[in-house]
């Protein structure tokens, strides 16, 4: 048995400085491992208590990286003015081959990066390589992670759209994208931004008499969105607007998802970026394309891996007694 456990707290994760590049390829990593059998996972468990309420358990294994993992969620409604976060996680570590427990990692930080790491991923599979415009519908944490992985992504990016319930929240996203040299615009039109941005980002949060009110065939021709909402802010019916639907793994999601948190009726996925990973599609970059998400186990394994690797390297963390 071991004898102590390795302790990352959101500082110290954060001081591992994981740059957005390092982590889209370990998502993009994980999943051609994936493909190739190297790691398992099993679908999300989640207890549902009501709208953006749940707890949820991820747990997957990976014979090339020699660590399984299991990261515990809680989502939360947030109440106005509330500074508790509405999603909480933690991250357990353990050695591939003999089980034996080696880390415990605050998974909020991990999430957040993981997140956009998985969107970026796809978008590295499906979006216009000379995409000059980004629309963000949600401007909280992940709106701002998204823009440093896109960012990143597509250095060409010229332009930056938002779209949020909270003009504090654009206003300091808009800050943000300036400071990377992008001019940016708060827009009240859901419409004029799908019609005018090549990538799209949508992160609407659940609550309760949410209604959908993104229309796909508003997008551009050739387009790429990310609903890291699930889907519950597109308009299920304008969904076979898309000519690609893409998602993380087949095997845990065969559809978006609507305001109800079921899955829609009107359209099914064709992919996922296990397959992708390994055979990219020959239209790439051409077509309307939705990458829509639960959020895979291996992925923030394989966030779990870097942070644990680099923190190791630079004796990051705390070392606890078992």
């Amino acid at each position: 048995m071991s004898k102590s456990l390795l302790y990352l707290s959101h500082k110290d994760v954060r001081a591992c400085a994981v740059s957005p590049r390092e982590a889209r390829e370990a998502v993009l990593r994980a999943f051609r491992d994936h493909a190739a059998g190297r790691n398992r996972s099993l679908p999300k468990s989640a207890l549902a208590l009501g709208p953006g309420h749940a707890f949820q358990a991820m747990t997957a294994a990976s014979e090339a990286q020699a660590i399984a993992t299991v990261k515990w969620v809680a989502s939360a409604p947030s109440l106005a003015g509330s500074t508790v976060p509405s999603v909480s996680a933690l991250i357990c570590v353990s050695d591939y081959a003999t089980g034996a427990p080696l880390a415990i990692l605050d998974g909020d930080e991990i999430t957040l990066i993981r997140t956009a790491a998985m969107s970026a991923a796809a978008a590295s599979l499906l979006a216009p390589p000379e995409a000059r415009m980004i629309g963000f519908v949600g401007c909280g944490l992940q709106a701002h992670a998204h823009l440093a992985a896109f960012h990143d992504l597509h250095p060409g990016l010229t332009h930056a759209l938002m779209l949020s319930r909270s003009r504090n929240s654009a206003e300091r996203l808009a800050e943000a994208a300036a400071a990377r040299g992008l001019a940016s615009e708060i827009v009240d039109d859901a419409d004029a931004l799908l019609a005018r941005a090549d990538l799209v980002i949508s992160m609407v949060p659940a609550a309760p008499g949410l209604r959908p009110f993104l229309d796909a065939s508003r997008m551009k021709p050739a387009a790429f969105a990310a609903a890291v909402d699930t889907g519950r802010s597109w308009l299920p019916e304008a969904l076979p607007a898309f000519d690609h639907l893409v998602t993380d793994s087949l095997a845990q999601s065969q559809a978006p998802y609507d305001v109800e948190g079921q899955p829609v009726t009107s359209v099914r996925f064709g992919h996922d970026l296990a397959a992708l990973s390994q055979t990219p599609l020959a239209d790439a970059g051409t077509k309307r394309s939705l990458f829509c998400f639960r959020g895979f186990a291996l992925a923030d394994l394989a966030l779990a891996h870097l942070v644990l690797e680099k923190a190791r390297a630079a004796g990051i963390g705390t070392s606890l007694p078992r």
